[in-house]
């Protein structure tokens, strides 16, 4: 197995309970348990972390990231359900509470995958799913096509569909994604579905051998099928490899090797240029900001990514984004998240009612946020 870092295995299984419910998405966890840690990531080490049936869509968050900033390769299994939350129309992981009316506070955004991917070096980290959707969420991820169209898999025993993913699921472009989405259960159906699709994969895996992924997704397609599951939308795509003068590249290595003041300036030079190039304003611009403010927070200077976060937040709500558009969203959590660990109160204090100002026009999903941070700037008016 290739490099002697050890990866890091996420394993997160999750589906609403009683009658919401259209995959046994825990069921599948034994079978992966059997697997030893080293074949689930294929590297001659790993740490694996399992969420089963997660209650909390921050909790799942916070699982998420301290994955995703952990150093090595990094495989995410996971098993669901795809519900769409009623304001947004995005697509959300159902956890256990979920019903469809609290998709937006229940569930897990899938677009936080995104958010907290994006700094993973090129090639280190690859998505393996087994979905399943409604007929409202299928529909409107755009991929309600009949058997034999692009996206749907043939006889068994064919190759997979070409390389694609519905725009709503994208995962960043550095991410490997392979799996598969289960169309809608007939009216007829009754029963809960199983996870078909990652019991092959982990039924395979069993055998001590990690298979490329590729060979590994295409193995686990043909023994779905040939056991009667029907695959439904295949999802495969291959995530960029590490490329010899990309900036996130060069930025990943410098972060790895602990220069954090060299990946901040290539950084702050990037968004200078795009904001020269397009506007201080332009999505150009407010990215290569973000990607500050995450490296601010891998070098432990919380003030400063909550600094970043606030101007990335009040930047997008000036050119006219809603409150509740998810990267205005993300922007203030993040900077609220980055507030709460800043150690000097000074620092705090000043930043404080500037979060405050923010949180009052974007609440968030998180009841209470508003009145956590008014108490929170109490506190430190009493602290030196």
């Amino acid at each position: 197995m290739p490099g002697t870092t050890p990866g890091t295995v996420l394993l997160l299984a999750a589906s609403p309970a009683g009658r919401g419910r259209l995959v046994d998405a825990t069921s599948v966890l034994p079978v992966l348990a059997a697997v030893p840690p080293a074949v689930l990531s294929g590297t001659d080490t790993a740490n694996v972390v399992e969420l089963a049936d997660p209650l909390e869509p921050q909790a799942v968050l916070t699982r998420l990231r301290a994955a995703a900033t952990a150093p090595g390769p990094l495989t995410l299994y996971v098993v669901g359900q795809l519900l769409l939350d009623r304001r947004q129309r995005l697509p959300h992981l159902a956890l256990a509470r979920t019903t469809p009316t609290t998709v937006r506070y229940t569930a897990f955004p899938w677009h936080w995958f995104r958010d907290e991917l994006r700094l993973r070096p090129p090639g280190g980290t690859t998505l393996i799913l087994d979905l399943h959707a409604d007929q409202e969420t299928w529909q409107t991820l755009g991929i309600a096509q009949p058997p034999g169209s692009p996206g749907s898999p043939g006889p068994p025993g064919s190759a997979p569909a070409p390389p694609m993913l519905p725009p709503a699921l994208d995962s960043g472009r550095d991410t490997a994604v392979y799996g598969r989405i289960a169309p809608p259960p007939s009216r007829s159906r009754r029963t809960v579905g199983e996870p078909a699709y990652m019991k092959a994969v982990g039924a395979l895996l069993r055998s001590g051998r990690r298979p490329p992924d590729e060979e590994l997704h295409r193995q686990a397609l043909v023994r779905a099928a040939a056991e009667g599951a029907y695959p439904g939308f295949v999802l495969a795509r291959r995530g960029t490899g590490p490329v010899p003068g990309n900036p996130h590249t060069v930025i990943t290595e410098a972060v790895r090797s602990g220069r954090h003041a060299d990946a901040h300036a290539l950084a702050a030079q990037h968004e200078q240029s795009a904001a020269l190039a397009h506007g201080p304003a332009s999505e150009e611009a407010l990215h290569w900001a973000e990607v500050r403010a995450d490296l601010a927070m891998l070098a432990g200077d919380a003030a400063l990514s909550c600094h970043i976060w606030l101007a990335v937040a009040a930047a997008r709500l000036n050119t006219g984004q809603a409150a509740d558009a998810s990267s205005v969203e993300t922007a203030v959590d993040r900077a609220h998240h980055q507030w709460g660990r800043i150690g000097d109160p000074v620092r705090a204090r000043e930043l404080g009612p500037a979060l405050a100002e923010l949180r009052s026009r974007v609440p968030g999903r998180r009841e209470g946020a508003l009145d956590h941070v008014r108490r929170q700037l109490s506190q430190l008016q009493t602290q030196n």
